[in-house]
């Protein structure tokens, strides 16, 4: 098992910071990758992050009402060590195909 922490992405739009608004899931829970995770605010608008993994809750770092800064932990998951860091899958490498013109354009 590893954990791995999940830190307050950068909402852009210069926005530096958020508050938890309700957390919609709690320690101990399972939850699947894009799962809803947590609602914040910002000085903007109120969002909801998906969750970026697919593992058990393991630490929620802030709670309701308070507000953390960009980069800061948000939450903390445990997952299966042959599982950690995969977020995606690795496209296969292809080799390049090039279309070459042999006669030029009619005008």
């Amino acid at each position: 098992m590893a954990e791995i922490a999940f830190p307050l992405p950068d909402l852009g739009e210069g926005l530096i910071s958020a508050t938890v608004l309700e957390w919609l899931v709690a320690e101990g829970d399972w939850v699947e990758r894009n799962a809803a995770l947590v609602e914040l605010e910002t000085t903007k608008s109120a969002v909801e992050i998906p969750s970026p993994q697919t593992g058990r809750v393991a630490r929620l770092h802030v709670g309701e009402g308070e507000e953390l800064s960009v980069g800061d932990p948000l939450v903390t998951f445990t997952v299966d060590d042959d599982r950690a860091g995969i977020v995606g899958t690795v496209p296969e490498e292809k080799e390049t195909r090039r279309r070459v013109r042999l006669t030029p354009p009619e005008d």
